[in-house]
């Protein structure tokens, strides 16, 4: 198994790829923002041209208003990679959600979910208006009765951890993806422009005009920030300047937690002149450690 890590817009999707075609592996995504359907452009999700055939897991499993926490994840992804083992696959698991990564291949323990509560004494109304005192604007449908419980569940007991463990559950070889500060911040400038240029503006105000005000949109770079345009709080410049903002403080969270939580990562800097020489290193590692 080959985890790839880094921050945004540092290449690990390309990378993926590269080494899957090389090891007849399948990938599985760690990204928290590309498990959305319909959230495409904003989150730079790998295209059906770019996967090259390849098998992707874990791509487009919910909808958007769906709550799908880390605990959801490490399940998931758990359960894919038994599938995978089971069937003597290579694994690639790629993504800059840190947690998710730390959640689902190391001892990270949550609270059971048979331990919580189904809150059978309350109404659906009694439900909601807990879940209010949390969060006012949620915006989970009266009748959605099991989608109501889990949110009040989340805020209520947080799923919080019994155990923070720092010990492996598999054998997998990890490699972050970085490259210098202001060359990382140059490339997620470009980049937000391109995803406007292929159409993200568009994307997001097909949401907006549904009245879609989930977690997802509120916490997804590239999607509150537009809301917030056409909610009339700023212009369009603004919108996109508070991506390409929002995006660089991201990518340097990114950095702080994989460097914080994962003591045994191949760091390799991106080589975006030549970057078979990045595939070659990586490879290298891989094969020689």
């Amino acid at each position: 198994m080959i985890v790839i890590v880094g921050p945004t817009g540092v290449g690990k999707t390309k990378l993926s790829i590269e080494l899957a075609k090389k090891y007849h592996a399948e990938i599985i995504n760690a990204d928290s923002m590309q498990v959305y359907k319909g959230l495409n452009i904003g989150t730079a999700k790998v295209t059906e041209s770019e996967k090259e055939n390849i098998p992707h897991h874990l791509l487009d499993i919910c909808d958007i208003e769906e709550l799908y926490t880390v605990y959801n994840y490490q399940q998931d992804c758990r359960e894919k990679i038994r599938q995978l083992q089971e069937q003597h696959k290579n694994i690639i698991i790629v993504g800059g959600t840190g947690l998710y990564i730390k959640a689902a291949l190391y001892d990270y323990r949550f609270k059971k979910e048979e331990q919580l509560n189904e809150y059978l004494e309350l109404s659906n109304e009694e439900i909601s208006n807990r879940i209010k005192q949390y969060e006012p604007n949620h915006n989970v449908h009266m009748n959605n009765r099991k989608r109501l419980v889990r949110l009040l569940n989340k805020y209520e007991q947080n799923l919080i951890t019994e155990k923070t463990g720092n010990q492996p559950l598999y054998s997998f070889k990890m490699i972050g993806l970085t490259t210098d500060r202001k060359n990382l911040y140059d490339r997620i400038d470009i980049r937000v422009d391109k995803m406007i240029e292929d159409g993200l503006i568009t994307e997001v105000k097909a949401l907006y005009d549904q009245n879609i005000r989930s977690k997802a949109i509120q916490t997804g770079i590239g999607y509150k920030e537009l809301y917030e345009y056409w909610d009339g709080k700023c212009d369009l410049e603004e919108a996109i300047d508070a991506i390409k903002v929002n995006s660089r403080h991201y990518a340097k969270r990114q950095y702080t937690f994989f460097r914080n939580q994962f003591s045994d990562i191949q760091w390799i800097q991106t080589n975006y002149q030549n970057f078979d020489r990045t595939i070659k290193e990586a490879i290298n590692y891989i094969e020689n450690h």
